[in-house]
């Protein structure tokens, strides 16, 4: 199982590194191509919304797209981890966890869970 991530303040970045995932591939366009299944890492942009690199990478390779965990601020309230829910209802993938920035260490322990059952 590949890990995926698209990044715009570093929290998701961040994450990355404190879960020690050394191959993720970045998203930066969008264009890239990935041939094996994935979860995907990814911020919510805007108001709740998808970011647009991701919603391209998504329509270029989202057939292999496993499952999605997102993170968010709080302070946006109800569009709190929002990419996640319309990820997880247009690929038709659970949206594994919603994690507040970078996360705390219960959040990296509870996320180290779900994905060791992934690999």
């Amino acid at each position: 199982m590949k890990f995926v991530y698209a990044t715009r303040t570093g929290n998701v970045e961040s994450l990355i590194n404190k879960l020690n995932i050394r191959e993720a591939l970045k998203i930066e366009l969008g264009q890239e191509k990935i041939e094996e299944d994935f979860l995907l890492f990814t911020y919510t942009d805007g108001y709740g919304d998808v970011p647009i690199e991701v919603e391209d990478f998504l329509s270029l390779n989202g057939q292999y797209l496993q499952g999605v965990i997102v993170s968010g601020d709080q302070n946006y309230g109800e569009a709190y981890c929002k990419a996640g829910d319309q990820i997880s209802k247009e690929y038709n993938i659970p949206c594994l966890y919603k994690v507040e920035n970078d996360g705390n260490d219960n959040d990296i322990r509870i996320i180290t869970e779900i994905i060791q059952k992934y690999h």
